[in-house]
């Protein structure tokens, strides 16, 4: 597990080197190891998780493509989904949670936050700003990423237009270096410097961006509708000390993931796909929680079978919160 999912070593990397140690260990072998281990003592705490996860008032979201081989009703070259779910900074015990799913409806976030109520910070998917009871706090640093790409793909011979990209870029730039500033103030504290200084800019900004009058299919143009489509929601940070002006918590997170799948490329079966989706939840969480991963899933997989794993309270015991001192990283490693 440690091979595959936090040194990025997929099982037929791993088959090879046994077999130059002198050990037949199979892939397949190997590959049925995993999904038994999940559905017997891992998908328990990852449920418990999951219901943890969902007492928050603060999440962040993310999701990214996979390809499965032999998903029934699809093509091999169809692309899947892996979903991202995580606590905000603020929160008592840091959880990370991945989801597969079989593509990006928006049914898929809807059916996994359907017990949930409050602040979601999210990119610029249209599926997150529709669900229920969830109000969305849209990611700056997708904003400011118009501005940046329009900067490099302007002819700088087109200097009104690139007056006004800058323009666009620097009310952005102005609002992160108040973030800046002010991420190590309490959230009480956070909330009143964001009334006193991005308020002002947020205005503004408001008022430059609602006048100018760019060309729709210029990249000026896109991120100006960027802008103006997500405003209220691109807003919401100013409603809470704890939320942040961006998502990049979620895009950190789902990174990992992102690295191993550059070289496993792709899972054979959907029942593969949701145990990496478990064991990346268990994993991403213990390094979220300061644990070292092998140490963690080690002392998960001693322990687990002593427990009855029906019993809520048995399986609370393993959370990666609830590790003892042994998992824990070394200092300085």
């Amino acid at each position: 597990m440690t091979q595959k999912y936090v040194m990025y070593s997929p099982l037929y990397r791993q088959e090879q080197e046994y077999s130059r140690a002198g050990v037949p260990l199979s892939r397949q072998t190997m590959s049925n190891w995993l999904l038994k281990a999940s559905a017997l003592w891992l998908q328990p705490v990852y449920e418990r998780m999951k219901a943890e996860l969902l007492k928050q008032d603060i999440l962040h979201a993310d999701e990214t493509t996979l390809q499965v081989l032999n998903e029934p009703g699809k093509k091999a070259q169809s692309k899947s989904y892996m979903w991202l779910y995580r606590t905000g900074r603020e929160a008592p015990q840091q959880l990370v949670l991945f989801e597969y799913r079989q593509s990006r409806r928006a049914e898929h976030p809807e059916e996994f936050l359907k017990d949930y109520r409050g602040y979601l910070h999210a990119d610029g998917y249209i599926g997150y700003y529709t669900l229920p009871g969830i109000t969305v706090a849209a990611c700056w640093a997708h904003a400011r990423r118009k501005y940046e790409e329009a900067l490099q793909g302007t002819s700088k011979k087109n200097e009104a237009e690139m007056s006004n990209i800058l323009r666009g870029k620097q009310y952005c730039d102005s609002l992160f270096a108040i973030e800046n500033e002010i991420s190590s103030l309490p959230p009480e504290e956070r909330l009143r410097k964001r009334k006193e200084l991005a308020e002002p800019i947020l205005k503004e900004f408001h008022d430059w961006v609602f006048r100018l009058n760019a060309a729709p299919k210029s990249l000026l143009g896109k991120a100006v509708q960027y802008t103006r489509k997500y405003w209220l929601h691109l807003v919401n940070y100013l409603q809470d000390g704890r939320l942040e002006i961006s998502n990049n918590r979620a895009e950190r997170s789902i990174k990992p993931f992102v690295m191993g799948r550059k070289n496993f490329l792709f899972a054979n079966v959907p029942k593969g796909a949701e145990t990496s989706a478990i064991i990346y939840s268990l994993v991403e969480t213990a390094k979220e929680n300061g644990l070292d991963p092998y140490r963690y899933l080690a002392w998960l997989m001693h322990e687990a079978p002593k427990l009855d794993m029906r019993i809520e309270e048995q399986v609370e015991k393993l959370l990666p919160v609830n590790a003892p001192e042994q998992c824990r990283m070394i200092k300085g490693v």
